[in-house]
């Protein structure tokens, strides 16, 4: 089966088919060109190394005097001004920049045009029988971005002489829109605004993207119009999800709309964007309790077949596009539904922690009204930066609360997102490896789990790394790091909204963590962990696209000038691939209206009761 996001660690793929390719002929002509950048790295590297011994000179003793400030203080830095002009930016994100380069040259050499690559092992294999460019294709960006113009040269060579999408394959539909329509579709949007790395009239991505995208709208081929959980994208046939039931991941239903939208924006055809559109309709047409959708969701009828609501790789991403849609298009229903779902997000699962009181997003395992489950995955450390984004629609905090429509519920909004990513934080600096777990539980009391009518009390958190190791948890079913980028992403986030540095110094002890604990032994290549309460931690031997393709994007976003891909001027998908905003012409329009809701305690008194059926049962 497809790796998908939804089944991180769990994936199958197709037998690998080792016969040689068209791409097989450059081989020896890339591995020389591999050998002779090798040693244009290693003459940079000496170079700068000489360059961070002088810093070090003059910056070690500001170093020994805040350590023990560091050591327990885990939310602010002091005196930011200085420490931020002490530091060379550009340097770091050079860094970071090294990291991709070490992991493509690894990929490059030993498992060139694979989707999956085992750097330990130095090999690689394929999804489907000739190989669907999972790597490369979500990699197109981050290169360009880093201007890479030679490694970018490679793959896109490699994606017009040999990839096909002319395979009897199937495909997660989810995750082949994120990542490798979206890619494709955000290559070609930055080939229109940096010629010197792409030409403008290059149409290789766009082609390749509308391909692949009519493949893809075979999976909207439901009764009901949510999407099969996968497709083949040589019969061009929807398949239901063999688990399940048969129903779909919410997030596999709603987190495709920024990449049809913007599909049917460049070429004029509104098919896609009607899909989308309609899928939309069909999931909030059922007046879900306090904005939270259930996780799964059956394309023969459209309805939710479960009650359980987490905002992790089920779902989460679903209220990530909801505002995204009204940031990328203008659309004032999609914010509309944004504010619905936050307030519910609010008022049903935000939990203070028993001991540090730090905020955390819980589970509702029986839906609204229900009683909470006290874990939170590291895949909802996107929704601190959603959150920010939502409130300034990507515009500095300073310039937004100059606005006459600044609210006091708009600060509150604020200070929640900063709350959430110090939590998010800490799920980084209770591990004695510095990485966080894939999934963290955290210590409650039980009248914090229980349900409640209104918006629950919480409590002042803690700012101290002693005070929040009482309450966070590291299970070992829950303790492998898959070099996720939700966190640094809302670090990036949160640095250009608010301007705080502590922002950046966090995204880069976090980098440390990643370059100390998860490169290769013999420096070819990162991997994943098993666990990070380990020294040194088992390594999984497996590179994640997304490594490629988001962490190190973020990262490098992150230490780059702040008029560097502005918040207001782009939107990233899920997949950390820019997109452009937009305002819809003709056809292009939201064609629905909401049915009216329920009020608040109608829904609470329709909550209890199906609450207390579940007890009686």
């Amino acid at each position: 089966m497809w790796y998908s996001r939804t089944t991180r660690g769990r994936s199958s793929f197709a037998d690998s088919n080792d016969s040689k390719t068209a791409d097989s002929i450059g081989d020896d002509v890339r591995r020389a060109r591999w050998s002779t950048q090798m040693r244009r790295n290693s003459d940079r590297l000496r170079c700068r190394i000489r360059n961070v011994l002088m810093l070090l000179g003059s910056t070690v003793l500001a170093s020994l005097l805040l350590a023990g400030y560091f050591a327990d203080n885990a939310l602010t830095l002091p005196d930011q001004t200085v420490q931020s002009q002490a530091i060379d930016w550009n340097a770091r994100r050079e860094e970071v920049r090294d990291a991709f380069v070490t992991s493509w040259d690894a990929y490059a050499k030993y498992a060139w045009g694979k989707d999956v690559f085992h750097p330990l092992s130095k090999k690689g294999e394929n999804m489907s029988p000739t190989g669907l460019g999972w790597i490369i294709v979500d990699s197109l960006d981050t290169m360009m971005l880093m201007d890479l113009t030679e490694p970018l040269a490679d793959a896109r060579e490699w994606l017009d002489r040999s990839l096909t999408w002319d395979q009897d394959q199937d495909v997660n539909t989810f995750e082949a829109t994120i990542r490798m329509l979206g890619g494709l579709l955000s290559a070609h949007y930055l080939s229109t605004r940096m010629p010197h790395v792409s030409s403008r009239r290059d149409s290789v991505y766009l082609d390749k993207a509308v391909d692949l995208a009519d493949r893809l709208l075979a999976a909207f081929e439901s009764e009901s119009g949510i999407p099969y959980a996968s497709v083949n994208i040589g019969t061009k046939e929807g398949i239901p999800s063999d688990a399940n039931g048969g129903s779909s991941y919410t997030a596999e239903a709603a987190t495709l709309q920024l990449e049809m939208k913007y599909l049917s924006h460049l070429t004029g055809n509104d098919v896609s964007w009607k899909k989308a559109e309609r899928v939309m309709k069909v999931l909030d047409d059922q007046k879900t309790e306090g904005g939270l959708l259930p996780i799964f969701v059956h394309p023969s009828h459209g309805r939710f077949t479960t009650r359980e609501i987490r905002l992790g790789v089920q779902s989460g991403s679903y209220y990530d596009y909801l505002i995204k849609q009204y940031l990328q298009t203008g659309e004032v229903i999609y914010r509309d539904m944004w504010e619905d779902a936050l307030a519910g997000i609010r008022k049903n699962v935000v939990v203070s922690a028993q001991n540090s009181g730090v905020k955390f997003i819980a589970e509702l395992p029986q839906g609204v009204g229900g009683r909470l489950w006290p874990k939170m995955d590291h895949h909802v450390c996107f929704l601190p930066g959603t959150i920010a984004m939502a409130t300034t629609e990507g515009r500095t905090l300073e310039e937004a609360r100059r606005d006459s429509n600044w609210t006091d519920s708009r600060e509150k909004d604020v200070q929640l997102a900063i709350e959430l990513t110090n939590t998010c934080w800490g799920m980084y600096a209770v591990t004695v490896t510095g990485l966080a777990p894939e999934i963290t539980w955290f210590n409650a009391t039980e009248d914090d789990l229980h349900p409640i009518p209104e918006e629950r009390p919480l409590r002042a958190p803690s700012n101290t790394v002693s005070e929040w190791e009482k309450d966070f948890i590291v299970q070992p079913r829950g303790a492998h790091n898959l070099q996720s980028p939700e966190t640094v992403e809302s670090l990036f986030m949160m640095y250009r909204i608010t301007g705080d540095s502590t922002y950046r110094e966090r995204g880069w002890k976090i980098f440390e963590a990643f370059r100390e604990h998860t490169r290769a032994p013999d420096g070819e290549g990162y991997t994943s962990l098993d666990d990070v309460q380990t020294v040194p931690p088992p390594m999984r031997d497996s590179l994640e696209s997304s490594w490629l393709a988001e962490t190190l994007k973020y990262l490098y976003l992150l230490f780059s000038p702040e008029d560097y891909m502005l918040l207001t001027e782009v939107v990233f998908n899920t997949g950390a691939h820019p997109f452009p905003r937009f305002t819809p012409q003709g056809s292009l329009n939201t064609s629905w209206e909401r049915v009216p809701r329920s009020t608040a305690l109608e829904r609470w008194n329709m909550a209890g009761k199906r609450s207390h059926l579940l007890k009686d049962r």
